[in-house]
């Protein structure tokens, strides 16, 4: 995997010869004019993690890239400041790193970081080790804590220390409105907050017509879509399988006063049985699957996409939002879906700058 260069002067330049290829590869649905959303050109990912190197007294952060001389090996590459970073963990990351080097038991076998930051800047710092973690570690962590004002997690082999919390707290601004969504430590989060809120004002905007019908929501992780989308709709029904990113959406839709959704701990495979009576159980009897009047679907899956049954299964609805971070996945799954429905909205989110990575959203409607 290259890591980015950050090339301020050459971003728009890149975005273009980007939007170009994503418009080559959909030709062929006959989409509309491609919407484009550009990134902030530097400083633009909240969350990063970093190999610690121990070098003789001295220890760095490396990022791993593809080595040219030796295809089947990557090879460190040592990284002072990273621009992709926002400017929270660029400010972080010599300030840790001098905390630490002449503290031994800090420093010894730490082998990975992590950073979590907000756009506020609240932060939450994973120092990863190779070796359980005892007393006089957790002590050295919180005065760690206090001095660079951040929330630090030890981790190691079976081991999980949270000196204050697990979570930061980020706050997005909307359309003229505030959200707010626990991210929980090493769960799924938007990387980019920036794209993420012009992608929730895109999801908003596109789906503002909903009238008095219902969403239906797979894969929904910390409620990132639910919570911003839930004034469109009558009812909103969300289905996410990571337990984790449940409890978390559970909490956000209270911390955002959101009424009128509800999230259920269930597989995209199991809820699509559950559609069609062929699974019961109480977590099905919990969702009243018959006071719903699904009009759209909304979905954002893995980078493999959706299988080919659950490109039938979403096929059944009037309209069909899929949020997408693989355009090839994508393609492959408009393939199916363009039968019995045709694009009517198509965004690109230059989620991943200076890299060939793009978020799209595609809405369709049923011909």
């Amino acid at each position: 995997m290259a890591i980015p260069v950050v090339e301020v002067e050459r971003y728009q330049e890149l975005l273009a010869d980007k939007s170009e290829r994503l418009r080559e590869q959909f030709a062929r649905f006959s989409p509309p004019e491609l919407e484009v959303y550009p990134s902030p050109p530097a400083h633009y990912r909240q969350r990063c993690e970093f190999r610690i190197w121990h070098e003789g007294d001295d220890l760095y952060y490396v990022m791993f890239e593809d080595n040219p001389e030796d295809p089947t090996k990557k090879r460190p590459r040592r990284m002072d400041q990273y621009d992709v970073a926002s400017e929270r963990i660029n400010e972080l990351m010599p300030a840790l790193i001098d905390a630490i080097r002449d503290q031994p038991v800090l420093r010894r076998k730490l082998f990975q970081v992590e950073f979590l930051t907000t756009l506020k800047g609240e932060t939450l710092v994973t120092l990863i080790y190779h070796r359980p973690l005892e007393e006089d570690w957790e002590c050295l962590a919180r005065e760690l804590e206090r001095k660079l004002d951040v929330m630090i997690i030890g981790r190691s082999r079976k081991q999980r220390i949270v000196l204050t919390r697990d979570h930061v707290w980020e706050q997005l601004e909307v359309d003229g409105q505030q959200f707010h969504y626990q991210q929980v430590e090493n769960s799924f989060t938007q990387p980019n907050a920036r794209i993420c809120m012009a992608m929730l004002s895109w999801a908003r905007e596109v789906t503002g017509d909903s009238g008095d019908r219902d969403l239906v929501e797979l894969y929904c992780g910390n409620g990132n879509f639910t919570i911003a989308l839930a004034e469109n709709f009558r009812r909103v029904l969300a289905t996410e399988i990571s337990r984790t990113s449940v409890a978390s959406a559970r909490i956000n839709l209270e911390r955002n006063q959101i009424t009128n959704a509800f999230v259920s701990r269930m597989s995209a495979e199991d809820f699509s049985s559950a559609l069609k009576k062929d699974k019961g159980g109480r977590r099905v009897d919990e969702m009243e699957l018959a006071s719903y009047d699904f009009s759209t679907v909304l979905v954002d899956p893995p980078r493999a996409g959706l299988d080919d049954a659950s490109c039938a299964q979403i096929s059944v609805y009037d309209r069909i939002l899929y949020i997408s971070c693989n355009p090839d996945s994508l393609a492959a799954n408009l393939d199916k879906l363009t039968s019995s429905h045709r694009i009517v909205r198509f965004g690109l989110f230059d989620q991943f700058p200076f890299t060939h990575h793009c978020e799209c959203g595609v809405l369709l409607e049923r011909r």
